[in-house]
């Protein structure tokens, strides 16, 4: 997908082009640059020892063999370097992407991708701790003359900083983290990118497991599952981090000292500052500890510079439809048989079974990779987070119907359908919907009678005056009274930004890939 491009000048680029060439030369010749490839054809040594003996009386056949040895290590170890530098650096990615004109980069833009690279350049030579293992025996004797194993009370001090990037909708904290990761050195193996929903589930059914583990002895929890984490990745990326739930709020805090004390480097993406994450929550009074470890563990970056990378407008592919008629029925039945009879080994299938959590959710009409759904099918019972999830990560396109235009009255399935729609594009998922209204007014309140009653607030119309400046005015996603709260309010307006970009036609060509 070609994401939507910000202004450029040419005082940008020439900024990075000065990135670029005031690094160290061995830094920028593996940026821009690949090493010649060494001769494998045979010719005279000079200043060698091979050259020295050459003059002696040793056979030609071995000298051949000697330099073949030597020729053949020399290409293995050109292949292995050139293989390495294709993933790049943060900065020469970034580059080439301006320079193939699929990104269009800004003065901030490009201050951002240089702390990317600073944190880049600190892993290539961050040699990871080893973590400690368990003690795994329960007989008398083992605990009695083995030495408890000592767990890190501080981050090892060879660890770098982790990077804490937020900003609002559109300021391309997506696109920013596949390029760091994308481009980790080689040398860090042990790496994990996820969306913060999806690991606070896992999170949770390892917190689940530890206890049970432990059984009736008990003890913290979550040091092994910290400990577990920290052998899976030594580099942590999690995209949209957030704090709603005051379950995850009293285990986030002990889970991040921890994962840091074991030496883990984390990059995090977040909509919020930390002094705004888990706002009149619960006990909030109890997750300002997690805060204050986020802003002294973490280099904290504003990415909001003014400028929306998602605010150009793009021709919209026909992947929603409207109203619900038998034409537009027709018209989505014809697609979805286009798509599902390419492949006669795998044709659809009846309420084909998904287990989540204990629970079994039955997929109406799906092949392995497409499945379509009716809107009560997802939204209309009480479906989470983690069943959407694992919808998306099945099937790689989803045909959603009936989406039904929703007021205040149907608040709890309008939740389901942000959160469906947040998992649907975190896993590029490609959508085809036919809906009651145009999808991006599903929410709004065009009746008078209903707008009326339900004055919509100042934060609401302030939130709506800030999607008309990124482009998607009122005209085009309506606006709602049916979401109050600030964490909903900000869900709404992501919602509304991501079901246009899915829609789009670069969406609709590279989604779906899984």
């Amino acid at each position: 997908m070609r994401p939507v491009r910000a202004l450029v000048t040419s005082a940008s680029h020439r900024r990075i082009s000065q990135l670029i060439s005031h690094r160290t030369p061995s830094l920028a010749q593996i940026c821009i640059t690949r090493p010649a490839l060494p001769p494998t054809k045979r010719g005279t040594a000079s200043d060698s020892t091979l050259a020295a003996e050459s003059g002696n009386n040793h056979s030609s056949n071995a000298q051949d063999a000697i330099f073949s040895a030597a020729a053949t290590n020399a290409h293995s170890n050109y292949k292995l370097r050139e293989s390495q530098m294709d993933s790049g650096t943060p900065l020469s990615e970034y580059y080439k992407l301006i320079e193939t004109g699929v990104l269009q980069g800004d003065d901030h833009q490009t201050q951002i991708i240089q702390k990317l690279q600073e944190l880049h350049d600190k892993l290539v030579g961050y040699d990871p701790p080893k973590i400690p293992n368990p003690q795994t025996s329960n007989s008398i004797l083992s605990r009695l003359f083995t030495r408890e194993i000592q767990v890190p009370s501080s981050p090892p001090e060879t660890a770098p900083k982790g990077l804490y990037l937020y900003g609002d909708v559109g300021t391309g904290k997506t696109m920013l983290m596949d390029l760091f990761y994308k481009t980790l050195p080689f040398s860090i193996t042990r790496k994990r990118r996820v969306h913060f929903h999806a690991f606070m589930i896992d999170v949770h059914k390892r917190v689940h497991a530890a206890k049970i583990a432990m059984g009736f002895d008990g003890g913290d929890p979550i040091l092994p599952v910290a400990r577990d984490l920290a052998n899976d990745a030594c580099v942590l990326c999690f995209d949209e981090f957030q704090v709603t739930d005051i379950a995850d709020a009293m285990i986030l805090r002990r889970l991040l000292e921890s994962l840091l004390n074991f030496g883990v480097v984390c990059v995090v993406t977040s909509n919020r500052h930390p002094n705004d994450l888990y706002k009149n929550g619960i006990q909030r009074s109890s997750f300002i500890p997690t805060i204050e470890l986020l802003k002294s563990q973490f280099e904290v970056t504003d990415l909001d510079s003014g400028t929306d990378y998602r605010r150009i407008p793009r021709a919209l592919s026909n992947v929603y439809y409207d109203p619900i008629n038998e034409e537009n029925h027709r018209e989505i039945s014809k697609i979805f048989e286009s798509l599902t009879s390419s492949d006669p080994s795998d044709p659809p299938v009846q309420n084909r079974a998904l287990n989540t959590w204990g629970r079994t959710l039955l997929v109406p009409e799906s092949t392995s990779k497409i499945a379509k759904f009716r809107f009560d099918d997802l939204c209309g019972q009480p479906l989470s987070a983690a069943d959407y999830l694992e919808v998306t990560k099945t099937f790689g396109t989803v045909f959603l119907l009936d989406v039904p235009k929703m007021g205040l009255s149907s608040k709890d399935r309008a939740r389901r359908f942000i959160t469906f729609i947040d998992a649907c594009y975190e896993s590029k998922t490609k959508l085809f919907v036919t809906s009651e209204v145009p999808i991006f007014k599903v929410f709004s309140d065009d009746d008078p009678s209903v707008s009326g009653s339900q004055p919509i607030s100042d934060h609401m119309r302030s939130v709506m005056d800030d999607l008309e400046r990124k482009g998607l005015s009122d005209q085009i996603v309506g606006s709602s009274s049916m979401f109050t709260g600030e964490e909903e309010v900000f869900a709404f307006a992501r919602a509304c930004s991501r079901l246009v970009q899915m829609g789009s036609r670069e969406w609709a060509e590279t989604a779906g890939q899984h």
